[in-house]
């Protein structure tokens, strides 16, 4: 029999689903097989290029050409994880429709008899070309069903309120914790809190630094974290993939006083998600309040510690979305704990900012973000007149108050992989669109104040890593190729810049009137934080840094691969 409109359409449609099925196939095992060359961490090129940096440190060709070889690979990988995610839905889809398709042509040509002659047929000849088109349109349904499946794939990994939060956590109802009264400002500006001090600046007002070696500790585990430091007690973190640490040392002489295990944790995957060997499970930075350490891992492990190195508190939140592993750190303020928590390759894929109530964990509240992943951790402060909270990532700078979390203004200014963190420079902040320009933006808009906002522009000499730092008066960056610029905090003109020829990725800091630079090699470079270029003096260590340098009661305190180092005045020798 001559088969119908209806059969030939469902035909046509499985040949052109196959078709596309098999063709996707061979684009996603090509892509596979191609990875291994594409993989940013492992490529040789990008290893060849690193032994020949080591071989010349002054080459200064090479270091450009690392960063622009392995912003290459990390396009082209950033490529394939997308495609797996959207060819698996796509391939799904078109498997569907292939099936349906497939079947439903084999059950017509069951069909019976051939019919003998009727005298209705150009009615039925209508009714099967109407049903073939309603075949096509089933087909583009479910094609475009699979492409909705594929954008809407965004929901949070994490519970949208406190008691979702109590539900992943195991406790389905939690007493009401006294109140605790937060540290007193003071307390928190005299010590070294979180990540480049009590309010994020890197800057310090001590005095008398000095740069002797007064000891050195061994660290177990690796990672990227910075000390913090609260009295006489210095925390780092450290892990791998099949442990992950809190450390606790004696200021005054490196004593390792404890080491804990954040395990066990509720919800926590006993199998942890695999990070870059250059990240490390321990790249965020720990905080304190006094009272307690808080740490948090990039298996997606949250935990406060006691001082005495007992847990108080564990959350899990992950599994987290960020193909080169999480550096974001905690950030104290008062009794709140924040947390920047962007994620994913493109924006509502569970980015969010949380406030923890220290003491017990407790959601406090919880705004989505419209953002990324992101490396920057938020600064928060005073300025404008009120406590803000400034975080950074692509595209957005977005300032939040601390005590409900709504959104103050919003800057559309950033591009790519946002990793320095913002600096609060009066009722300024300082920030940098990687690699391409220095942004200093007022803090007392509303809403979009991306054309309006802007108090200046620089486009020279701008960091991809390092964050600023600012004495008020001039604000210093410096590259990662070790390129030190002074600008004018009011109008962002250039005072002076200086190569100092060492490699750079830990934020440089400032003690006093002097600005201190930790060269990845070891090289700590101590410069006057002033309109003029002196150079004060410099110091070898033999390791390998990457963290951002502490600095309390004039001990710098620096966390290296291998060990824990504190530098000071010279010791006065004791009277005999």
């Amino acid at each position: 029999m001559t088969a119908s409109p209806y059969h030939r359409s469902l035909v046509l449609t499985a040949w052109v689903a196959g078709a596309f099925c098999l063709l996707l196939c061979g684009v996603m095992i090509f892509e596979h097989f191609a990875a291994a060359t594409n993989d940013p961490w492992k490529s040789p090129q990008l290893l060849t290029l690193k032994e020949e940096l080591a071989a010349e440190p002054k080459n200064g060709d090479l270091p450009m050409e690392i960063r622009l070889l392995d912003q290459k690979f990390r396009e082209k990988f950033r490529r394939r994880l997308a495609l797996d995610k959207t060819g698996g839905w796509l391939l799904l889809g078109g498997m569907v429709v292939l099936v349906l398709a497939a079947g439903k042509a084999a059950a017509l040509t069951k069909a019976t008899p051939f019919p003998g002659p009727k005298t209705d047929a150009a009615e039925q000849a209508t009714k099967l070309a109407l049903r073939a088109r309603a075949g096509l349109v089933v087909v583009a349904v479910l094609v475009a069903g699979a492409l909705a499946i594929v954008t809407l794939d965004n929901t949070s990994v994490l519970p949208t309120n406190d008691a979702g939060w109590q539900k992943l956590t195991g406790k389905e109802s939690v007493e009401a914790a006294p109140v605790e009264a937060p540290p007193a400002l003071a307390e928190f500006q005299t010590n070294w809190p979180r990540f480049r001090g009590w309010d994020g600046s890197g800057v310090s007002t001590q005095t008398n630094t000095g740069t002797n070696l007064l000891w050195q500790s061994p660290i177990p585990l690796p990672g990227h974290g910075s000390p913090v430091v609260w009295g006489d007690h210095v925390f780092i973190s450290g892990g791998t993939e099949a442990k992950r640490e809190v450390y606790c040392y004696h200021a005054t002489d490196g004593k390792l006083l404890w080491q804990r295990a954040v395990e066990n944790v509720p919800g926590s995957p006993p199998k942890t998600q695999g990070v870059p060997e250059d990240t490390t499970y321990a790249a965020p930075t720990v905080a304190t309040d006094g009272r307690r350490a808080y740490a948090f891992f990039a298996n997606g492990d949250l935990a406060a510690l006691n001082f005495d190195g007992s847990i108080a508190w564990t959350k899990y939140l992950g599994p987290l979305k960020n193909s080169y592993g999480f550096a974001t750190s905690l950030a104290i303020w008062g009794t709140n704990l924040l947390f920047q928590l962007d994620q994913g390759e493109s924006a509502g894929e569970g980015s969010k900012l949380i406030s923890f109530q220290a003491a017990t964990g407790r959601v406090v509240w919880e705004r989505s973000r419209p953002v990324p992943a992101s490396w920057a951790t938020p600064v928060v402060g005073m300025a404008s007149g009120k406590t803000q909270i400034i975080t950074l990532a692509n595209p957005w700078v977005i300032a939040y108050t601390v005590g409900d979390g709504q959104e103050l203004w919003r800057a559309q200014l950033l591009e790519g992989e946002v990793v320095p963190s913002p600096v609060l420079a009066g009722d300024l902040v300082v920030l940098f669109n990687p690699s391409s320009k220095m942004f200093a933006l007022r803090t007392d808009g509303a809403g979009d104040v991306t054309q309006t906002g802007v108090a200046w522009t620089h486009d020279e000499n701008v960091p991809d890593i390092t964050s600023p730092v600012s004495s008020g008066p001039l604000v210093f960056t410096v590259t990662s190729i070790g390129t030190v610029t002074c600008c004018q905090t009011s109008d962002g003109k250039k005072v002076w810049d200086k190569n100092l020829d060492t490699e750079t990725q830990a934020s440089p800091g400032i003690a006093g009137d002097r600005l201190f630079i930790l060269g990845t090699g070891g090289t700590l470079v101590q410069l006057a934080a002033g309109r003029e270029f002196r150079e004060i003096g410099r110091c070898q260590i033999p390791d390998k840094f990457f963290a951002s340098p502490a600095f309390v009661g004039g001990q710098i305190f620096l966390r290296g691969m291998t060990n824990l180092y504190c530098l000071g005045p010279a010791a006065v020798p004791k009277q005999p």
